[in-house]
């Protein structure tokens, strides 16, 4: 082997563990290492690890990407989700209308208008589109 080979591979010996995601435990301590790089460097991109940051991040998003997808959901899926999440019932938005208009939505006899989804995504800090 060249002196460079050899460089080499003492080099990805060591770093090779914080860029290879192949299943659960590998996943698990490239987030906590991400996390740890994020506390670190943050958006700094003149930091001289930012391009690791970087690199593990685009690893451990194709691993979400591939073992964690998110499925496909209605705007009314999701505003049961978010009604769900944050312990409300249908009187609790005010803003789309009485509880009858809002009962209507969620059991797809009527649509979700423009006002109402601009109201709950501002009420759940969402865009928009995740209604539409």
């Amino acid at each position: 082997m060249t002196l460079v080979t050899d460089q080499l591979q003492t080099y990805w010996a060591n770093i090779s563990p914080l860029l290879t995601i192949r299943n659960e435990k590998e996943y698990n301590a490239a987030v906590k290492h991400l996390n740890e790089l994020l506390d670190e460097i943050g958006t700094n991109e003149k930091h001289p690890l930012y391009t690791l940051l970087d690199t593990l991040g685009t690893l451990v998003h194709a691993y979400e990407e591939e073992h964690y997808p998110i499925p496909e959901a209605t705007g009314i899926e999701v505003l049961r989700f978010l009604m769900d999440e944050h312990g409300l019932t249908q009187s609790d938005l005010p803003e789309v209308g009485s509880q009858g208009v809002v009962s209507e939505i969620l059991n797809n006899k009527r649509e979700l208008n423009v006002r109402q989804i601009r109201a709950l995504s501002e009420k759940f800090s969402v865009s928009a589109a995740v209604f539409v």
